[in-house]
């Protein structure tokens, strides 16, 4: 565990402070409002190089999340092209910062469509796409017509991106919170992901204030919530991957989670 790189989600501003906060090695960050359909905007002072050469210089592994608002699955034009075109952005403006990898969700299709639609778009997002970073799929928690909820659908996600050109950069984020509340164990999840994607790049270990199966995303400080510890523990371990914390509390919050997880690991 001493040698896996652990940190937490924070303020953009200035990510080597909220790392250094954390006690952490890694930090990820916003480049903008993740709500916000702008392109993406650089809060460090000095800009994109300034932070590039600060992290190196402090020995910091930085993630960029993409805003929540990108759905690249959906048969909705006025949201699908608009996403691939941040998605876009987001991949080049994460490149300028020394990114390790930009991270998003899998999105979604209308109720009324076939799910293969979703994956199709998935599959005509990564081969016009630009991927200068790893591109890190996350599955999640709710919806019906997600694209990357439950294993099966992500199987099925996973072989229209691997059939793309370009897809050697597309890598997966695996966060506990969004399986439990998506319906999935998580003791020996890590080899049933892998039997699909054949990576892990990434873990977001957060607990689930809500029970299994659910669907919702609200997540907990690791140990207070309804995921099962010993399964969070256990993905940690097993996967052999950098870990966010995405968990209440802000700093303080977060390094303790921290410290819980290099405890029990």
């Amino acid at each position: 565990m001493s040698e896996v790189l652990i940190g937490g989600h924070g303020e953009q501003e200035d990510p080597i402070a909220e790392a250094r906060a954390r006690e952490a090695g890694l930090a990820q960050f916003f480049l903008g409002d993740p709500q916000d359909w702008k392109g993406p905007k650089v809060a460090y002072p000095g800009g994109a190089e300034a932070l590039k050469d600060a992290a190196g210089e402090a020995g910091i592994r930085l993630y960029v999340h993409a805003p929540y608002v990108i759905n690249v699955a959906t048969s909705n034009n006025r949201i699908r092209i608009p996403s691939r075109k941040i998605l876009q952005q987001q991949l080049d403006a994460a490149y300028e910062v020394g990114a390790a990898g930009l991270i998003v969700h899998g999105g979604h299709v209308l109720a009324k469509d076939d799910p293969e639609l979703g994956f199709d778009n998935w599959n005509k997002c990564i081969e016009r796409a630009e991927i200068k970073v790893p591109l890190l799929i996350e599955n999640t928690a709710g919806g019906d017509h997600a694209m990357a909820r439950h294993l099966s659908s992500i199987e099925k996600l996973w072989q229209a991106v691997k059939a793309a050109g370009g897809s050697d950069d597309v890598g997966f984020c695996l966060d506990t919170c969004h399986f439990h509340a998506g319906g999935e164990e998580l003791v020996g999840l890590v080899d049933k992901v892998k039997a699909i994607t054949g990576r892990i790049d990434l873990v977001h270990c957060n607990d689930s204030r809500d029970a299994f199966g659910s669907g919702a995303d609200r997540h907990a400080n690791l140990g207070s919530g309804e995921a099962d510890p010993d399964g969070l523990v256990a993905v940690v371990t097993a996967a052999g991957a950098p870990v966010v914390v995405e968990t209440p509390g802000g700093r303080d919050g977060q390094a303790a989670d921290i410290s819980w997880l290099r405890e029990r690991a």
